[in-house]
């Protein structure tokens, strides 16, 4: 509804009309309410002429809302024919779980970014329409880009793109990938602000089922124990678990190697300066706990006891001088309650090499008997082993139960000495005392270890993140061979990790993962006879809570198709 006006010779009338298409296809309107003449709206609406337009424009819009109230209130009367059949190519089953990613999506502001780069470029095809579609059916349908094209040929809104086009825009995406990264997290302030004052870090790799290597493709040590040419990425992510940025490098690399060049782009390109760096010991070497200590940055690293010196193993093992985290109570081990579910911990001065820092070593009652109850089973497993006679040891499985049985050679009347399995109960004994153990080291010389540690926990969700990137997103297999094009599909995983990540955030995290992305593959609509939709899923709370979080509604059950595209305009943030 619109405000309109009339004017004459001697007064102006003002209107409420209706826009509409009429039976030719042109657009038209027609006046449903007459709200009078300016000089008989100044006396009640004025003094001035804006103040009744004001006034006017309010009215149009209420009416507007009761129109659209009454429009959904009415019944469709839709006539079935049980002796007519489908026409061929008729399409009647429409995916529409994309539109709340897309929500999140334009909330980013990609569809900008997307211009920037057809400005750059100049080419004719939508890169936009491309990406999009990539990152939604990443989320909804994982699978190769000719796939992902005809999954995104069912959504509600068909690709104005050819299946060629999105292989002429995956090497754009390679090539503009820290552009596109350094847009996201500059677009992500829109949605809050970032806590980018932690940030995590960490590295996977995905094999690529080839013999030979090529290009970045390297052989090296895969996380899935898989004789393949792999290569390797490394992500960082902010304190709330969204990722933040990602590199990826040659198989056959170092992985401490990656963190330096990755690093430069966030502090640079981003303009993260001062931030806690948090990582795995296995990514926190001296030369990069150096980088971390630098300028106004820090670092909390997990520490391995059983590699640390002789001295410090021993004082990280006595099970004395402990304190509980709470409140600073000092406490003796040994004298702890059984089913006890507090967290203790001791810390001293530690200089490995010249950088000054803190060893803090926690021991958790709750986490110890978890331990146990797990060596108890795989000591049960070894002793059937010994049993059976049949004991084979994995070299690459650190929960190998074979690490329990140990060789010895015995001889008897001068025969040559035999070999002889047994339950090697030293070992048992000796791993024994590092239940419940957990080690960090910072150089945060002065701040409360309960804040330490809370920041160390948050490591887990990194390694979430991967899980939902490998698993859930299925970043592999990859259907590329052109380093390019296989670093643009780590981009699409990215985005639609990212998009994922603040969908789950604004859900408040009550949802799981599979729950989530399982109710977005069912949002569904069937098309009855071109009138309008059928949602063919069911409604719960989580699609309550989707369309709250969104600003739409698709659970009515029938959707005209004027109303439809109203949906498809607000998932996109326009009215």
């Amino acid at each position: 509804m619109k405000v309109t006006t009339s004017k004459s010779k001697n007064s102006e009338s003002f209107y409420i009309a209706k826009s509409f298409i009429d039976n030719k296809g042109k657009s038209t309107s027609v006046n449903v309410r007459r709200l009078g003449t300016l000089k008989e709206l100044l006396a009640e609406h004025g003094p001035t002429r804006d103040d009744v337009m004001k006034w006017a424009k309010e009215e149009a819009r209420m009416e507007t809302l009761k129109y659209k109230k009454e429009q959904q209130a009415k019944a469709v009367q839709i006539t079935f024919h049980s002796d007519q059949k489908l026409d061929y190519g008729q399409q009647v089953f429409y995916r529409g779980g994309y539109l709340f990613p897309q929500t999140f999506y334009y909330r980013l502001q990609l569809d900008k970014t997307c211009r920037k780069l057809r400005d750059k470029h100049r080419f004719k095809y939508d890169i936009n329409a491309v990406l999009s579609d990539l990152v939604y059916a990443r989320i909804l349908e994982p699978a190769s880009k000719r796939s992902s094209y005809k999954t995104a040929s069912e959504f509600l809104e068909k690709p104005s793109y050819q299946l060629h086009d999105i292989y002429r825009a995956l090497d754009v995406l390679g090539n503009e990938c820290d552009f596109i990264q350094s847009e996201v997290y500059k677009n992500s302030r829109l949605l809050g602000k970032r806590n980018d004052k932690v940030l995590y870090y960490d590295c996977t790799n995905y094999f690529f089922e080839i013999e030979q290597e090529d290009g970045d493709k390297k052989y090296g040590k895969c996380k899935e124990h898989r004789p393949n040419p792999i290569i390797q990425m490394g992500m960082f992510m902010d304190g709330d678990g969204i990722p933040l940025a990602f590199s990826l490098f040659p198989g056959n690399a170092n992985e401490q190697t990656s963190l330096k060049p990755l690093e430069e782009k966030v502090l640079q390109d981003f303009g993260c300066t001062k931030f806690i760096y948090c990582s795995d010991a296995g990514l926190g070497s001296e030369a990069i706990k150096r980088i971390n200590h630098a300028g106004e940055r820090a670092f909390i690293i997990t520490q391995s006891i059983k590699k640390l010196n002789k001295d410090d193993k021993k004082w990280a093992l006595d099970r004395t001088g402990f304190k509980r985290v709470s409140d600073d109570t000092p406490v003796v081990l040994s004298e702890i309650p059984e089913d006890d579910n507090g967290l203790y911990y001791k810390d001293e001065p530690y200089t490995p090499h010249t950088l000054h820092q803190r060893l803090i070593v926690t021991y958790s009652p709750k986490y110890a008997r978890y331990q146990k109850t797990i060596r108890d089973a795989q000591v049960e497993r070894a002793e059937k082993m010994l049993n059976l006679g049949k004991v084979k040891k994995e070299r690459r499985n650190p929960n190998d139960p074979a690490r329990f049985i140990g060789k010895i050679a015995v001889s008897e009347d001068g025969e040559a000495a035999k070999i002889h399995n047994y339950l090697d109960t030293d070992k048992i004994e000796q791993e024994s005392l590092y239940d419940g153990m957990y080690a960090v080291t910072t150089d945060l010389l002065d701040d409360a270890v309960k804040d330490i540690l809370k920041v160390s926990e948050g490591r887990w969700e990194i390694e979430e993140c991967f899980r939902i990137m490998k698993t859930d997103f299925e970043a592999r297999p990859v259907f590329l061979h052109d380093d390019v094009r296989i670093k643009a599909h780590f981009l699409i995983c990215f985005l639609s990790l990212v998009i994922y990540r603040y969908l789950e955030r604004e859900l408040e995290h009550v949802f799981t993962c599979e729950t989530i992305l399982d109710k977005l593959k069912t949002i569904n609509f069937a098309d009855i006879q071109a009138q309008g939709f059928i949602p063919l899923y069911t409604r719960n709370k989580l699609t309550d809570a989707l369309h709250e979080i969104c600003g739409f509604e698709t659970d009515f059950k029938f959707i005209t198709k004027s109303h439809m595209k109203t949906i498809q305009k607000k998932s996109k943030g326009r009215k």
